[in-house]
């Protein structure tokens, strides 16, 4: 542990000498999106019937375990970091985002596991515009280092990609009461709504990361 953190505090001092970012931020982003994406990944397998629910339910307590620990570990780097890729606060709240991102998923699986609803392979379409989202916030978190003028653009992909998961919840909800309102179309309701709020969390980090890239 000592150890780990002298190499944190040697890689602060070099890249404050020669003017980088603090990259301990952005890898502890990159490894909150990397749990997440397995979170989204693993709710693919799920809906397509390559992992059983409970065993999903299970896999996600891990992931969501992993994330937060990423998250604990910005929280911590934050207090001590010398240089900061955006504003510390646009950071919290790029990093509280992409959490909500990851509980909502937790949320969508544990629900699918209680209440054992049929025929969720419907879910794909949102589920692939998860994974664009988070794939487009990984791009703009690595860019902040690498291409900070690119963020925008990363952030506006992003942005899309939770537009477009609204856009499906929607149609989703229209399906849902066009018919008679079953026990299995409500629940039904449940889990599209769990998916609603991941788009709503990924837009949230996109606007987060790109008001941070405006104020620099």
């Amino acid at each position: 542990m000592k150890g780990g953190r002298l190499v944190r505090r040697l890689r602060r001092i070099r890249d404050l000498l020669t003017g980088h970012m603090d990259t301990a931020l952005s890898d502890a982003l990159l490894g909150q999106l990397k749990a997440t994406k397995e979170g989204a990944w693993l709710a693919m397998a799920m809906i397509g019937g390559e992992v059983g629910r409970t065993g999903a339910h299970e896999q996600m307590r891990t992931i969501e375990h992993l994330g937060d620990e990423e998250r604990r570990q910005l929280v911590e780097e934050l207090e001590s970091a010398l240089i900061t890729p955006i504003d510390r606060e646009d950071l919290f709240r790029l990093s509280r985002s992409i959490d909500d991102v990851l509980d909502s998923l937790r949320d969508f699986v544990r629900e699918s596991h209680l209440y054992r609803v049929p025929d969720q392979i419907r879910f794909t379409p949102l589920l692939d515009q998860v994974i664009v989202g988070i794939d487009a916030l990984e791009t703009a978190v690595r860019d902040l280092v690498s291409s900070p003028s690119a963020v925008p653009h990363d952030a506006l992909e992003a942005k899309k990609a939770g537009s477009a998961i609204r856009r499906m919840y929607q149609y989703e909800i229209s399906r849902i009461f066009s018919g008679e309102l079953t026990n299995d179309r409500m629940k039904e309701r449940e889990l599209v709504r769990r998916l609603e709020i991941v788009g709503i969390a990924i837009g949230e980090a996109a606007d987060a990361i790109a008001d941070g890239a405006m104020k620099r």
